[in-house]
């Protein structure tokens, strides 16, 4: 699907994320972990996009490489050209625009992928994406922040260590619940007749608390998270709001089986 076509894309659709997850935070040291990833990449994509499909498989790669943490968000907005994206989100949608209008520049197409909440680039664009990631590691602050999780019991225990924030600013806590690998047969519209596997989608999105420099942890029960399908988690510290999102601070991953 053409990108000048997406990147015109102008009406704001689907609410944003609301109601923060009821957790209970205390005050904890948090040792840094021992190998922290140096991304997280997420990739704006659609059932009804033909040239989504290279960056579904690209997103897969990256998904196994223990430095990135690689997401799929896919959206809503091609439901009209003849087949309804069985994983897409409206709140996915939101937060691609978002991200949009914090850079200022309003490109909104897919597949897009966005580096460490900053840079954006095709997402079939492998080399892009890489030097993306380069590029915006030369950040002092962008996934500077040691972040981990551990299983216990029916809880996932989030934690995340002390840092620098930029002057004027503060971070948000949020635990995406992924599900890692979901084929889908395709009956209509661009990918007709395809099956095509998405890697770790995102089915959920809850925010766990604010994060101002200092250590916290939060004790987060498995029943907040898990729906059908979901096997992994995903924790992340970004800078700014859920409407105003900002540069990816720390992020950690974890199996739910």
């Amino acid at each position: 699907m053409a990108t000048m076509m997406a990147s015109r894309l102008s009406r704001w659709s689907g609410a944003l994320w609301s109601g923060a997850l009821g957790v209970c935070a205390i005050i904890a040291v948090v040792r840094p972990a021992d190998a922290d990833p140096r991304a997280v990449v997420e990739l704006f994509t659609s059932q009804g996009c033909s040239s989504c499909p290279p960056a579904d498989k690209i997103i897969g790669e990256l998904a196994n490489d223990p430095s990135i943490i690689a997401l799929s968000m896919p959206i809503d907005y091609w439901d009209y050209l003849g087949w309804k994206d069985t994983l897409a989100d409206s709140r996915f949608s939101a937060r691609q625009r978002a991200y949009s209008r914090m850079r200022g520049d309003r490109d909104v197409y897919t597949p897009q992928v966005v580096v460490n909440g900053s840079a954006h680039v095709i997402g079939s664009d492998r080399a892009g994406i890489e030097s993306a990631i380069g590029k915006t590691a030369n950040s002092e602050s962008v996934m500077s922040v040691p972040v981990t999780m551990s299983l216990a019991g029916r809880q996932l225990n989030v934690s995340v260590a002390a840092g620098k924030l930029p002057a004027g600013s503060h971070g948000e806590v949020w635990i995406c619940s992924i599900t890692k690998a979901v084929p889908i047969s395709i009956a209509r519209g661009e990918n007709r007749g395809q099956q095509i596997t998405y890697h770790n989608v995102v089915r959920n999105l809850l925010k766990v608390g604010d994060w101002t420099g200092n250590p916290e942890s939060w004790t987060v029960p498995l029943e907040n998270l898990t729906r059908e399908g979901v096997d992994g988690a995903v924790v992340y510290v970004q800078d700014g709001t859920r409407e105003k999102p900002g540069p990816m601070l720390g992020a950690a991953y974890t199996s739910l089986h």
